[in-house]
C-alpha cells in the first residue's frame, strides 16, 4: 500500500466511524424506519446520478435479482437495526459491535462454502465472544432500559453483514461492485418505503438533524462506498477490509468529542477483544 492508500483507509475509517454519530442524532428525533430509509435511498440516487455522469453500466436488468437480495440482507436490515440501536445506546458502543461483522462472514464461509477454520480463526472468535460479553454488560447503562435488545439488534446488523459475503459469492460473483453498492442501497430504499409514512416524525427536523441525515446518506453511503471500492482497486479486497479494525476508535473520537460519550472500562476491554479477534479471523 502506498501512503495515499494509508490516507484513504483511515479517512473511510473517519466516515464510517461518523455513520454511528448521524444515527445517534437523527433516529430519536426523526425515527428508526425514517432514518434508515432516507439513508439507503439517499446514497443510491445519489451513486446512480455519479455512475450516469461516468457513464457506468449498473446492468441493473441483468442482476436486478441479486441487487434487491443484498439490498434487503446487507442494507436494509442493518440499516433499520443499528437505527433502532442508536435510540438506547452510545454510538461508540454500536461502533464496537460492528467490529464483529466479519467473524459471522468467517463463520458463513465455513458453514455454506466450505472454507477451512484454522486455529487462528477459532481463537478469534474466542477473543470476539468474549470481548461482546464484555460489552454486552449492562454496567454504566442501568437508565437503558432496552440496552439488551439494542446490543442485539447490532449483533443481528453484523450477522447481515457477514452473511452477505455469501450471498455475493454464491449468487452475484460477476455483478460489477460498484452497480452492488448503488442498486442494492437503492433497492434496500424502496423496500422500506411503503412503511416510512407510518413512523413519519411529529414535527419538521430542526437544520441540524438534516445535516446529520445528508451525511449520512451522502457522505457515509455515496462517498464511502466510493472510496472503499477504490481501495479494493488499488490495494485488494484484504487490505481494504482493515478498514473494520478502525471504525471503533473513530466511533469512540467522535463519540467523545462530538456527543460527550463516555464508556465504561468493561466496554473499552470489551473493545480491544472484539479488535484482536477481528484480527485474527481475517489474517487466519
Amino acid at each position: 500500500m502506498k501512503a495515499a492508500d494509508y490516507v484513504r483507509l483511515v479517512a473511510l475509517a473517519a466516515i464510517w466511524g461518523g455513520a454511528f454519530i448521524f444515527m445517534r442524532v437523527t433516529a430519536p428525533v426523526l425515527g428508526p424506519v425514517v432514518v434508515a430509509d432516507a439513508r439507503v435511498l439517499i446514497a443510491g440516487l445519489a451513486l446512480i446520478a455519479w455512475f450516469r455522469f461516468r457513464g457506468f453500466d449498473t446492468q441493473w436488468r441483468r442482476f436486478g435479482r441479486q441487487y434487491i437480495a443484498i439490498g434487503v440482507v446487507n442494507m436494509a436490515l442493518p440499516s433499520l437495526f443499528y437505527s433502532y440501536a442508536a435510540l438506547h445506546i452510545p454510538a461508540s458502543l454500536a461502533s464496537i459491535v460492528n467490529a464483529t461483522a466479519p467473524m459471522f462472514g468467517a463463520l458463513f464461509g465455513a458453514a455454506l462454502l466450505g472454507e477451512r477454520l484454522n486455529a487462528r480463526k477459532i481463537a478469534g472468535f474466542v477473543f470476539g465472544v468474549a470481548g461482546v460479553a464484555l460489552v454486552a454488560r449492562p454496567e454504566g447503562f442501568a437508565n437503558t432500559p432496552m440496552f439488551g435488545w439494542a446490543v442485539a439488534a447490532c449483533i443481528a446488523a453484523c450477522v447481515c453483514y457477514g452473511y452477505t459475503g455469501v450471498l455475493i459469492r454464491k449468487y452475484a460473483a460477476d455483478a460489477p461492485s460498484p452497480g452492488i453498492a448503488a442498486m442494492s442501497q437503492l433497492a434496500a430504499g424502496l423496500l422500506i418505503l411503503p412503511a416510512a409514512p407510518f413512523f413519519l416524525p411529529n414535527e419538521a427536523p430542526s437544520l441540524l438533524v438534516s445535516a446529520n441525515l445528508l451525511a449520512l446518506g451522502l457522505l457515509c453511503g455515496a462517498v464511502g462506498f466510493l472510496m472503499y471500492f477504490r481501495l479494493i482497486a488499488d490495494t485488494g479486497a484484504t487490505n481494504a477490509l482493515t478498514v473494520t479494525y478502525l471504525i471503533p476508535p473513530f466511533g469512540i473520537l467522535w463519540g467523545m468529542l462530538f456527543l460527550g460519550e463516555t464508556l465504561p472500562a468493561g466496554a473499552l476491554a470489551g473493545a480491544v477483544l472484539i479488535l484482536i479477534g477481528t484480527v485474527l479471523v481475517t489474517r487466519g
